[in-house]
């Protein structure tokens, strides 16, 4: 496996993947339910304030696909999103794609990552509930039921920094994690 730039001339991997976000998405976040949509999604990336990184494998097929967004004068970026094609997934695409990211991001004198992580099906106790009052409370006491990724991105050293309760209906939060680049700390 080797980690590239995703070309916006390369029509072939675009379709890739947007066919993956189309795939691993589905029925967890309704924003790529639609070809059309993930597309877009794909074609955003190739704006100048943003990172788009794929994973391919030997033959040069898409595996993964990383998408960044510079805000904060650069001083932050987010991710979005993170992709992994289903049946590669629990292979370490996941984690070489976000050690990639944070290697440019040091490039880019970045101080912190971070990224949204939906609960749109109830697979965290902050999902299907009301999170007011106390929402901050809640979210220390988050528990997985189902495998939400909040988890692999704590192993990969982000930390829960908030809670929107509701972003995309009653009882859909969004989980806000981040974590401080490398370089960045030793500042």
């Amino acid at each position: 496996m080797r980690i590239i730039d995703l070309e916006k001339t390369d029509r072939e991997r675009i379709f890739q993947v947007a066919e993956i976000l189309n795939v691993s998405f589905h029925g967890h976040c309704p924003d790529y339910d639609d070809m059309k949509d993930a597309l877009q999604k794909v074609a955003e990336s190739f704006d100048d304030h943003q990172l788009s990184r794929i994973a391919v494998d030997d033959e040069g097929k898409v595996l993964g696909w990383i998408g960044g967004i510079r805000m904060y004068n650069g001083n932050v970026w987010e991710i979005d999103p993170l992709v992994v094609k289903k049946n590669t997934q629990g292979r370490g695409i996941g984690k070489a794609l976000i050690e990639d990211f944070e290697e440019h991001m040091v490039r880019h004198g970045a101080h912190t990552i971070w990224l949204g992580t939906d609960d749109e099906d109830g697979r965290t106790n902050l999902g299907e509930c009301d999170l007011y009052p106390d929402v901050l409370s809640k979210a220390k006491n988050i528990e997985d039921r189902g495998g939400h990724p909040f988890k692999f991105y704590q192993r990969m050293g982000f930390e829960i920094v908030g809670v929107l309760p509701d972003a995309n209906g009653f009882g859909k939060p969004d989980i806000y994690m981040a974590k401080r680049v490398k370089s960045a700390a030793a500042v």
